[in-house]
């Protein structure tokens, strides 16, 4: 009786047995397996050398030191290609040994995938592959040419990780046969060949996706194992313990999070079939029709067990049946609902159905026997950005200036696809850099020119103004560019603003271990001009938030029940983008005193209590930060002018000298100032002025410097002097009186008071309204 190649492996010696578990993004397609010290001393080999990995069947990879976490662990650490490679995934056990490599005399290299057809130099493909160990019927990938701390690695495995990149992305190739076999690698001898169409080698793995292509997600991942990996490859424990494994799972989360992706990374990883529904595709003409195909794809994966079947568009094919007319769409949902929990058991076969609209899905589909588990996923964190951003620029070459953690951390509200976008357009952006250097009709691209096409930052800063956020396209969604140094003069409303913004969305658990809730809702007030709206997105940036700016008029529709749909259609894009900080300009005409004349009654109620209920409902905001800015505030309904719902009331005054001292200085900075300009008797002399109006004061000035110069086109050596600045002043006036300052600090006085003064039955105090004249009565 034949052995399998994991009990010769046992039967010797100097075998360890290992669990395996993912390498991390950076590491996939380098052929690196990461195990600790000890383990190398058991072994009896070093850093670099080469190692048998049998599984199912046998790869090879070479040994490199463990991440510093797992330092001491029993494991060894993997990429999806040697996972799929060694016939095994994560969590399962493999044997490792020590191995000799030989020098290949020639390799045979064709694409993984079936699509794909490669013309390309095998000199290339030698350099890519110098000194990386195979097998035949492995399939590996060129790494790019992302420059890593190699630190005191040995000089072959140094070599084999800074070998140039193949082509711009990452390719898959599979190893048809070697010369000699068994375990070879690739040196200045060997003879390449690259076969332009994919071949069946021997003994074929697939690994098209893996979980080294998904980041961001290592949660959900976990979750999604253990609903669709045990079942399949372990259903005897279900036996064992009496159940029935789980039959499904429903993703739901923002277009382009990464659910097909997931879905299919699962079926490869548990070396299962994947069968594949797009839903509009199943309806058809004749009666009957839809539900026939329905039946069958159901029959073949069963068949095929065990298997896994993906419904992706699920709601297209399952909608609710009350909201439906057509009878053949209800027919299908009821043949849906049969297939999944009918009289016939389904053994090996797990259903994992994909939607961006959970709440479309008939509700008789989303209970325990049908769909056992609904999983979000989610949009991704700074970390999961950064993730997304090692898998998608693994096989691009790039520029020492480009900082992956800087681009997660300005691309907020990036989801997967966008950021799939975002370095594909970075990379045709390198391409149209070079472009002069190429010859259209020769047809073909000098070595050279290929060797130096790199990728740098500023071709990814070029690309992010072209790209923007999917899950945001439907609300202007934007990094803010205005900083606190770009604000002067408001230091008290900046010091609200920091503390009650940027320290909790910065540190959220700061503010969980002293047991308060952050601020949910700031109301900057104040005189026009004085920079309310500079103030929310400087406290945007600083945070690091999503900025998502919207206008009153914006909010309001014609159409009955629009407008509270559009407000709560805000907070939930805010919601999915988090942290945000929503931003509404004069949001004293969305949200007058109800019951008052202002505005249309009826609507503006209805929008004052969708507010009301967003900010301090049920559903609790997190990392959303609502900012209004008004210049009336004794127009607003004291409803929101409580806590829990506008926390702080911000006066955003008139600067005083030393604020118009610093504005001045601000607006200043880039404008040619003679010797003579002292701008502290210029702030002196501009008293109640705004922020807008000393901006104001400034054009004037450099507008009579022009004129001073008979607006010659020659401007070099032109300064802007003194006596410009006397000239605007005279030209200029203050937007604000002195009346206007004396009420608005009346207001400050009684604001909170009037929030107070309202009757248990909801209706307004009489004391609470500004008192208007009647025209009857003038």
């Amino acid at each position: 009786m034949n052995d399998s190649p994991a009990d010769a492996a046992e039967a010797s010696k100097d075998t360890v047995k290992l669990q395996v578990a993912n390498a991390r993004p950076e590491d996939s397609g380098r052929g690196l397996a990461r195990i600790s010290k000890e383990n190398m001393q058991r072994l009896g080999i070093t850093e670099g050398d080469v190692i048998a990995i049998t599984g199912k069947r046998e790869t090879a990879s070479r040994a490199v030191l463990p991440y510093p976490e797992d330092e001491g662990l029993e494991l060894v650490r993997i990429d999806g290609f040697q996972r799929a490679n060694a016939g095994v995934g994560s969590g399962d056990f493999v044997h490792l040994a020590k191995a000799e490599s030989k020098a290949a005399k020639r390799v045979v290299l064709a694409p993984a995938q079936k699509e794909l057809r490669l013309q390309g130099s095998a000199e290339a493909l030698k350099r890519s592959f110098a000194g990386r160990p195979m097998v035949a019927g492995d399939v590996v990938a060129t790494n790019g040419q992302q420059q890593v701390n190699r630190g005191d690695m040995p000089p072959q495995l140094r070599q084999m990780l800074n070998t140039p990149a193949f082509a711009l992305t990452q390719v898959r190739l599979v190893v048809v046969s070697t010369a000699p076999k068994g375990i070879v690698h690739i040196d200045a001898e060997t003879e390449v060949e690259l076969r332009p169409e994919y071949e069946e080698p021997k003994e074929a793995r697939r690994a098209d996706v893996t979980y080294d292509d998904i980041g961001g997600m290592v949660e959900t991942i976990d979750q999604l194992r253990e609903m669709v990996e045990l079942p399949l490859r372990y259903p005897e424990l279900f036996t064992r313990l009496g159940v029935d494994p789980p039959r499904g799972v429903l993703l739901h989360g923002p277009p382009g999070t990464g659910k097909t992706r997931l879905a299919r990374a699962v079926a490869n990883e548990s070396d299962a079939e994947f069968f594949l529904i797009n839903g509009p595709e199943i309806m058809g003409s004749a009666y009957g029709e839809s539900e026939k195909k329905l039946r069958e794809v159901f029959e073949a994966a069963t068949k095929a067990a065990p298997s896994i079947l993906f419904i992706d568009e699920i709601d297209s094919i399952a909608p609710k049946r009350e909201r439906v007319q057509g009878e053949a769409e209800k027919r299908l949902v009821a043949q849906l609902l049969t297939l999944m929990d009918g009289l016939e058991a389904r053994v090996n076969l797990v259903v994992i159905a994909a939607t961006n609209r959970p709440d479309a899905i008939d509700e008789a589909l989303r209970r325990p026997g049908r769909f056992d588990r609904e999983i979000i996923v989610g949009v991704p964190d700074e970390a999961g950005r950064r993730e997304i951003f090692a898998i998608h620029t693994r096989g691009m070459p790039l520029y020492e200036d480009v900082d992956l953690q800087e681009l997660a951390r300005t691309t907020y509200g990036f989801v997967g696809a966008d950021i799939a976008a975002l370095t594909r357009e970075a990379a045709i952006e390198a391409v149209r850099r070079i472009m002069p250097e190429i010859n259209l009709e020769e047809q073909t691209i000098p070595p050279e020119v290929l060797d130096n096409l790199c990728v740098s930052r500023k071709d990814f800063m070029e690309a992010i103004k072209r790209v923007q956020p999917s899950a945001m396209r439907e609300v202007m969604v934007q990094a803010p560019d205005i900083g606190w140094g770009d604000i002067g003069g408001l230091d008290e409303a900046q010091a609200k603003l920091k503390e009650g913004i940027e320290l909790p969305l910065k540190n959220p658990m700061a503010f969980h271990r002293i047991g308060i809730r952050p601020a949910k809702g700031f109301l900057l007030y104040g005189p026009p001009g004085t920079g309310k709206t500079l103030l929310a997105k400087a406290a945007a940036k600083e945070s690091g938030a999503n900025f998502i700016a919207t206008k009153s008029s914006d909010l309001l529709s014609k159409w009955y029940g629009e407008s509270e749909q559009q407000i709560a259609r805000l907070f939930a894009r805010a919601r999915q983008v988090a942290p945000t900080v929503i931003f509404i300009d004069e949001i004293d005409s969305l949200v007058p005193v109800r019951g008052s004349s202002y505005g249309e009654p009826q609507v503006t109620e209805r929008v004052v209590n969708t507010i009301l209920a967003e900010m301090d409902g049920l559903e609790e905001l997190q990392s959303v930060v609502l900012i209004g800015a008004t210049n009336r505030p004794n127009l607003i309904d004291p409803a929101l002018l409580r806590p829990g719902r506008f926390d702080e009331l911000v006066y955003v005054t008139v600067p005083d000298k030393d604020g118009r001292r610093r504005i001045l200085g601000i607006h200043t900075s880039k404008m040619p100032l003679a010797e003579d300009v002292d701008l502290s008797e210029i702030a002196e002399k501009a008293e109640n002025f705004t922020g807008a109006d000393l901006e104001d004061l400034v054009r004037r000035a450099g507008l009579f410097a022009l004129r001073s110069n008979g607006l010659n086109e020659a401007v070099e050596g032109l300064q802007v002097t003194m006596e410009n600045f006397r000239q605007a002043l005279e030209a200029s006036r203050s937007s604000v009186t002195p009346e206007m300052i004396e009420e608005y600090s009346k207001i400050e006085s009684t604001l909170k008071q009037k929030a107070m003064q309202v009757d248990p039955i909801g209706f307004v105090s009489p004391g609470m309204l500004t008192p208007t004249k009647s025209k009857k009565h003038d």
